[in-house]
């Protein structure tokens, strides 16, 4: 059974269908959309309609997977249900033991490539430490700003919502950030030592 995809729906899939039909296969699935969407309906198809002792065949290994952890994967869940996998571009067959060989050493390759990426990754978070960086997001509010808003919190006038506003916070930031609100404003101090947001002036009749 064949498999061929093009990645938008302007492209062709002639080319593909006819390597497919020229090496005997007859059943083709075949998606227009791109390799990075995970929602391939036609290749959901395929899969689910493969059965032991089937062989899925593709025009080349770029068709099938969106990167090639990917594709390992998608090979993998084959072979173990017992189904073949070929490639005509790539000459690859996991029927033969030259195809399944092949195929172990792209996989080793992957997870060797993964375990690189991962522990130069680790290496740059560590110095980057070291370095007295600080890493992830940066706080939604500065220390300033959670001791404006703790100061405008203690006049009973200023409203959470206008103090988020003044802020360019959301209100779940300020109780995020000000976590003591939630026990009630008097857990915030006096009245009389802090500013009252600026209101809008209101012109005489």
């Amino acid at each position: 059974m064949g498999y061929a995809r093009v990645s938008t729906k302007g492209q062709l899939l002639d080319r593909q269908i006819h390597a497919l039909t020229e090496a005997g296969y007859i059943r083709i699935f075949a998606d227009k959309k791109s390799g990075k969407n995970a929602e391939r309906e036609e290749l959901r198809k395929a899969l689910d309609y493969l059965r032991e002792g089937d062989t899925l065949v593709v025009p080349s290994l770029d068709r099938l997977g969106r990167s090639i952890q990917d594709l390992i994967a998608i090979v993998s869940g084959l072979r173990k249900r017992g189904i073949g996998f070929t490639s005509l571009h790539e000459a690859l067959d996991t029927t033969t033991p030259g195809g399944r060989l092949v195929f172990h050493v792209f996989a080793a390759l992957a997870e060797f490539i993964r375990e690189l990426i991962v522990q130069g990754t680790n290496e740059g978070m560590d110095a980057a430490r070291a370095r007295g960086a600080r890493l992830g997001r940066p706080p939604a509010m500065t220390d300033e700003q959670i001791r404006h808003a703790r100061d405008l919190l203690t006049r009973p006038e200023n409203t959470v919502t206008s103090i988020a506003k003044l802020l360019g916070v959301s209100r779940n930031t300020i109780y995020k950030y000000v976590p003591e609100l939630k026990g009630g404003r008097a857990t915030l101090g006096g009245p009389n030592s802090t500013p009252t947001l600026p209101r809008p002036s209101q012109s005489a009749e």
